[in-house]
């Protein structure tokens, strides 16, 4: 007898219409279908910034083509709808079951420009024409871990084949000091993008606890010291690396390859996982 999968949107009892999205032990995202300015995890306060900084700023009269490697509850594609509308937006997200959850309890707004489609992150940009897109958020994970074949050399060769030609990749990921599966992750995007910058807060970058790293990289060179100043009027401000710190921080490490990737680390014991 097939067991029915449990909801995966709770409400939250502080916010009316406000829902967090959970898979097992850990919470992926939250969203309030009314506010979607309103960001509450601190990793996607900070996806907002790098944005904003960078393809948000691009000239309004071109339509700007955003990817979002896994959706959840669609928490950063209402965002970039809200903060600037018109923008024609793909979510792969193979989760077809949360998907529709999704769609039944908080849909997305008519005419919002985001297009969901049921297909994992690998396949999905295969299938995009090359030059397609200003960006692409990776926020992908199967359970608590990002998935192997996310973050392999020939999956970023694929990025880079679908971005126009100022474009930019910012991968949210999860890591513990001293992240030799994040610095392999980065080997290989500094491999292919010109400009890559590392963020994360304090005490993650000091070893104190698991938590979320960003990766970004770019063709441009992005506003780094904007986007310094808007994460630390936030109450966990991030910590970017860059240039000859960052060379420091990732020495030695080897990207990965289809042949040998893997999941990022298991988060089990850090404040991602609860009981």
């Amino acid at each position: 007898m097939l067991v029915p999968m449990p909801d995966r949107l709770v409400p939250d009892d502080a916010v009316a219409g406000a829902f967090h999205v959970k898979f097992g032990h850990t919470s992926q995202s939250w969203v309030d279908p009314s506010r979607p300015d309103v960001l509450l995890f601190e990793y996607v306060n900070h996806v907002a910034i790098v944005l904003e900084h960078t393809v948000l700023n691009a000239s309004q009269e071109r339509r700007l083509r955003i990817i979002h490697i896994g959706g959840a509850g669609m928490t950063m594609p209402r965002w970039v709808a809200w903060r600037r509308p018109e923008t024609a937006q793909i979510v792969c997200e193979p989760d077809a079951e949360l998907t529709e959850e999704v769609r039944r309890k908080i849909p997305l707004p008519a005419r919002s420009g985001i297009k969901v489609r049921d297909i994992d992150g690998r396949a999905g940009v295969t299938a995009m024409p090359a030059g397609y897109a200003e960006a692409v958020v990776v926020d992908a994970f199967d359970g608590a871990r990002v998935p192997a074949e996310l973050v392999s050399g020939e999956f970023m060769d694929d990025l880079q084949r679908i971005g126009r030609e100022e474009s930019m990749v910012v991968f949210n990921v999860t890591d513990r000091a001293p992240f030799p599966w994040a610095k392999r992750v980065v080997a290989g995007m500094r491999e292919r993008w010109r400009h890559v910058i590392v963020g994360a807060e304090a005490p993650v970058h000091k070893g104190k606890r698991f938590g979320n790293l960003l990766l970004v990289g770019s063709r441009f060179k992005p506003d780094l010291a904007a986007i310094r100043r808007d994460s630390m009027r936030l109450p966990f401000g991030y910590r970017w690396l860059d240039g000859a710190e960052l060379d420091g921080w990732c020495a030695g490490a080897e990207p990965f390859t289809d042949a040998d990737t893997r999941h990022s680390p298991d988060p089990s014991g850090s404040k991602l996982w609860f009981s």
